[in-house]
């Protein structure tokens, strides 16, 4: 079988559009963390694509996709050996390598996803070789389970279109097991407070356009079924970011900002359903993964999980109602309960419950033995400004959130002499002036981060 031009394009293109999303998903991070956090946030997102890049093609897409038993493949492609850059993927048209290429950036954006529950808080070579045995012990077994040749859910019948239950779900419930690590060790959660409103607007739009490739270049091919999935990923973000949105106006809160995260929330939803659905159930899907996922973060921020950036609340919650939707309304290319076919349900229901329950507590385990042998945890600091940690004199600097400083002022007290930067204008989000004030005492590393309203 000769492969198809215009579906290897594609393809290739969705390829790189999904590899855009890992420095969007950072840049949507880095909007939700305090502004010390940025570049750690950056580096810890980033580094899942160096990392799993090489197991990818080492080990990983064997262990997926070639054939083994019905709960992991075998090694018969390691370092993609025997597979000949001309060969096909059975029953497609397009280059096996291609297909390898698409699939290895899904099982590297999956680790980057839990990265959020993890903000500064950990050691990057724990965190590094955390990544690489993830991969390898949960995102691989669970890739073949519903994707492989084989696989035993796939076997069952399980619909999972672009990554629903194998990357959201699979990454909220590591997430989760992270948090629940951490709470019963009794540490203290680092609650981040609402970061770059930019960052967090510009992330989510760049996820958007890399999701058009994770959703529609799942259907492997430049047709019709490629553009269903576009236009179901589109409306299940719009549908999941209006409620959002009218959530935060009934709470009082920055519209457009919830309005993103809640887009963010109906992209996972429609994930596992893009093409199984028409776009009046895409709606339907994106309208109740908003409602699922907002329910699921109050119940985080009420129980003070350590999962600040919500990757359980929207991954694992969104993806787990987007698999049982698929179920519920599949119409394309597949019969859903809503034509009567209660089968599809219950088994989308036991592979959310077994993906659930796999991940949590592998992963668990995972952290437990990095944490007792490495150390996981960096232990909490107070962050020092850049202008401070270089200047040995006692400094007192406030400013206003948002703009540049205006003035200048020295400002002098009998044991020290401090520079005092003021601005008036007003921060971001709030809509009320802020003044932050950063002191420094005349021992070295005594740093006071104070923020009022002015």
């Amino acid at each position: 079988m000769l492969a198809s031009l215009a579906s290897t394009a594609w393809v290739l293109v969705s390829s790189a559009l999904v590899m855009i999303m890992i420095p969007a998903l950072a840049l949507f991070y880095a909007g939700m963390v305090k502004e010390e956090s940025l570049q750690a946030v950056t580096e810890q997102t980033v580094l899942a694509l160096v990392i799993v890049s090489i197991e990818w093609v080492l080990i990983g897409f064997s262990l997926s996709f070639s054939t083994g038993s019905p709960f992991i493949g075998g090694l018969s492609w390691f370092g993609l050996s025997g597979i000949n850059y001309q060969d096909v993927l059975q029953g497609s048209g397009i280059p096996m390598l291609a297909y390898a290429v698409f699939m290895g950036l899904f099982a590297a954006i999956t680790p980057a996803l839990i990265t959020g529950v993890f903000t500064t808080r950990v050691k990057t070579t724990t965190l590094a070789l955390f990544i690489l045995m993830w991969s390898v012990l949960v995102y691989d077994p669970i890739a073949h389970w519903i994707w492989g040749a084989g696989g035993w859910l796939k076997s069952l019948g399980m619909l999972d279109f672009a990554g629903g239950a194998v990357v959201h779900l699979n990454a909220g419930m590591a997430a989760l097991a992270f948090a629940a690590y951490v709470r019963k060790k009794g540490k203290a959660l680092h609650v981040t407070e609402p970061g770059n409103g930019t960052y967090l607007v510009l992330g989510s739009l760049l996820l958007l356009f890399g999701w058009f490739g994770f959703n529609a270049g799942s259907a492997l091919s430049a047709d019709g079924l490629a553009a269903l999935a576009f236009i179901n990923t589109l409306l299940g973000a719009s549908s999941a970011g209006v409620v959002w949105m009218m959530v935060g106006w009934h709470r009082r809160s920055h519209g457009i900002s919830d309005a993103m995260q809640g887009m963010i929330a109906g992209l996972v939803a429609i994930t596992p359903a893009a093409g199984f659905v028409t776009p009046v159930y895409a709606m339907i899907i994106g309208f109740v993964g908003g409602i699922v996922t907002i329910l699921a973060s109050g119940f985080r921020a009420k129980k003070e999980l350590a999962d600040p950036l919500d990757v359980w609340g929207v991954h694992g919650m969104g993806g787990a109602w987007g698999a049982l939707a698929t179920g519920i309304f599949a119409t394309v290319g597949a019969r859903g309960l809503i034509i009567g076919n209660l089968n599809a349900v219950l088994v989308q229901g036991l592979g959310v419950l077994v993906v659930a329950a796999y991940s949590f507590a592998v992963t668990y385990v995972v952290i437990a033995v990095l944490d007792r042998s490495l150390g996981f945890e960096l232990p909490h600091q107070e962050p020092i400004g850049a202008l401070a940690a270089q200047s040995r004199m006692p400094v007192i600097m406030e400013a206003n959130v948002g703009e540049r400083a205006t003035s200048l002022v020295p400002h002098a007290n009998k044991s020290s002499t401090n520079m005092r930067l003021q601005t008036s204008t007003r921060s971001m989000g709030t809509g009320f002036p802020v003044q932050r004030q950063l002191t420094r005492s005349s021992k070295p590393a005594c740093m006071i981060l104070k923020a009022r309203i002015i």
